[in-house]
């Protein structure tokens, strides 16, 4: 079985690597299971509001996350996690079938993007289908793109979407967008980027490769787009099934409640980032960075006082 860690971070997104970065500085022994470049903020084609950078591409925000992580010789286990149990220690099995045992757990494995659960998404994912835009917007060169959402991060792909294909439709399914103002301001500017308001898109249609999407009702007399391209960017949600099974109280959408200390209901149990309750459910960076610093600090104090009434 190994040796016995004081505390295994699962997720290594800001969360995760912040919470890292603190338990190196208080001496904890620890382990971090995630990929860093799978992370919500490692496809963010730019960040413009977390402090000390004007302007970063995600990638290389995370990659200084990574590189100060690594400064403490710690060891970043890129693997994902099976399932969590507790015995007389917490015991995380991972994909490779290896088990890992820690006294503490952080958990801080984010959230995934929401799938728009329509005909064709599956089946043209990757031929069209995107949930990616920094990844796939080079592809959509001179061809039509529409990017379905109304929040940041679907502003922010059609206007990276809109610096390489001729035309992007941004669809949206209320009346305004809900994004931060700056970018509202940057779409109503470029040409190229056409809202639709009030609209959802009901199905993905093509040969081999997406061709159209198919809206609930009409824009410009039509039902249909004749798209290259389809960027889905309508929220995420929390990794949180992992814990479930331990008893963590979770919210009614799946998120981790969290104390001011960012404990859970479970012994042991902390939580930082996207996952939690925490923060006022504000989803930045920046909050994430946060509850990562404050439940390191909490571990700490949780294992001090084990260790005293132990």
């Amino acid at each position: 079985m190994g040796e016995i860690y004081d505390l295994i971070i699962i997720g290594a997104g800001p969360a995760g690597l912040t919470a890292s970065i603190f338990a190196s500085r208080y001496k904890i022994k620890h382990l971090v299971i995630g990929n860093p470049f799978t992370s919500q903020v490692a496809e963010a084609h730019l960040i413009e509001n977390y402090p000390g950078f004007q302007s970063i591409s995600g990638l290389e925000l995370i990659k200084k996350f990574v590189d100060q992580v690594k400064k403490y010789n710690v060891e970043i286990l890129n693997e994902n996690v099976l399932e969590i149990k507790k015995e007389n220690f917490f015991k995380i099995k991972t994909e490779s079938g290896k088990i890992y045992q820690s006294k503490s757990l952080i958990i801080a494995s984010g959230a995934e993007k929401k799938r728009l659960l329509v005909p064709g998404e599956k089946e043209f994912l990757g031929k069209g289908v995107s949930y990616c835009a920094t990844c796939d917007a080079p592809f959509y060169k001179n061809k039509i793109v529409a990017v379905i959402g109304g929040a940041n991060s679907a502003l922010s792909a059609a206007l990276l979407c809109a610096s390489y294909a001729k035309k992007v439709y941004l669809i949206y399914r209320k009346k305004e967008f809900r994004a931060e103002k700056i970018l509202q301001e940057r779409i109503k500017k470029n040409k190229k980027i056409i809202p639709i308001f009030k609209t959802n898109v009901t199905k993905i249609e093509g040969k081999d490769k997406l061709e159209k999407i198919i809206l609930d009702k009409k824009y410009q007399g039509k039902e249909e787009l004749k798209v290259d391209g389809l960027v889905i960017e309508i929220g995420s949600e929390p990794l949180s099934k992992l814990v479930k099974n331990l008893g963590v109280k979770l919210d009614k959408d799946g998120l981790i409640k969290i104390k001011k200390d960012c404990s859970t209901n479970i012994s042991g149990i902390f939580a930082a980032g996207d996952i939690t309750t925490g923060s006022n459910k504000f989803r930045q960076i920046i909050t994430a960075c946060a509850e990562g610093a404050i439940s390191a600090l909490s571990v700490y104090k949780y294992l001090k006082y084990v260790k005293r009434h132990h």
